[in-house]
């Protein structure tokens, strides 16, 4: 059916939990990882605050640098798309999600010190971490 769609996000918000990083059985990476998106407003004059979950999936180089880098609380900017996918369980139950598909993101915090001290010791202990 043509006609002019479109598919596209835009968000800001933090990772829920870590990445988890796994790899198809064709050696492609794919990383997934929880995140949520804060929206303020004003309701009969009292300020109140609704929280959006979603269920991120990125793929090839992107998923492990998600992985290497990205930790739970971490804020955000992705681009994406909404992705609609259907499986059935081992019990033939049929199951359905609505996710995004991470296209690019963009980290919008430098890192703690924790993080940064963690990583200098990583270094000192003669381990490498890739570079972007």
């Amino acid at each position: 059916m043509p006609g002019p769609f479109l598919n596209k996000v835009f968000l800001i918000g933090r990772l829920t939990r870590d990445p988890e990083l796994r790899y198809t059985p064709s050696g492609k990476a794919v990383a997934t990882f929880g995140f949520a998106v804060n929206r303020e407003y004003i309701s009969k004059g009292e300020k109140k605050e609704e929280t959006c979950y979603l269920n991120m999936v990125v793929w090839g180089r992107q998923a492990e640098i998600c992985a290497e880098y990205l930790k739970k609380g971490n804020l955000i900017f992705v681009e994406g798309r909404l992705q609609y996918r259907t499986w059935e369980t081992e019990d033939s139950e049929k199951k359905s999600v609505i996710e995004i598909r991470v296209e690019r993101f963009q980290f919008l915090e430098k890192p703690s010190p924790i993080e940064i001290i963690e990583e200098k010791e990583e270094m000192e202990n003669g381990e490498e971490t890739e570079g972007l």
